[in-house]
């Protein structure tokens, strides 16, 4: 089993904390408890599923949070950089096609070794880097 974890953009995780610090800010300021409660527990909740991003590459499935795709299964890697929401936390992603019509954009941090993986149990997919 090998598990790769998520590259992380520091401007992509400033839009997600920053409206959430300013909450909790105010929150201090105008000493209302409810507001800190909130921003505390987004922040928690955010940070526990970003925690969770990662691409597990077990026997010949690759699990992608809680998708599993055979890997098998995979058509094409293809570089991208669409902003689309998806299990990713930076915008330097690869989509995967995988199945008959399904995709799934990831960011893996160290994305030669990720896909030099998935061409060790899959020869035959097509890679457009």
């Amino acid at each position: 089993m090998k598990i790769y974890r998520s590259k992380v953009d520091w401007w992509l995780m400033a839009i997600i904390f920053v409206p959430f610090a300013a909450i909790f800010v105010k929150g201090i300021i105008d000493r209302k408890i409810e507001m800190i409660i909130t921003a505390v527990g987004m922040i928690g909740l955010i940070l526990l599923l970003l925690w969770k991003i990662k691409y597990k590459i077990e026997s010949t499935t690759l699990t992608v949070w809680f998708t599993k795709i055979e890997i098998k299964s995979i058509k094409k890697i293809y570089k991208t950089r669409n902003p689309l929401s998806s299990p990713a936390l930076s915008i330097d992603r690869i989509a995967i096609v995988y199945n008959k019509y399904d995709e799934i954009l990831i960011s893996p941090k160290d994305q030669v070794q990720f896909i030099e993986d998935l061409l060790k149990i899959n020869p035959e997919i097509e890679v457009m880097l």
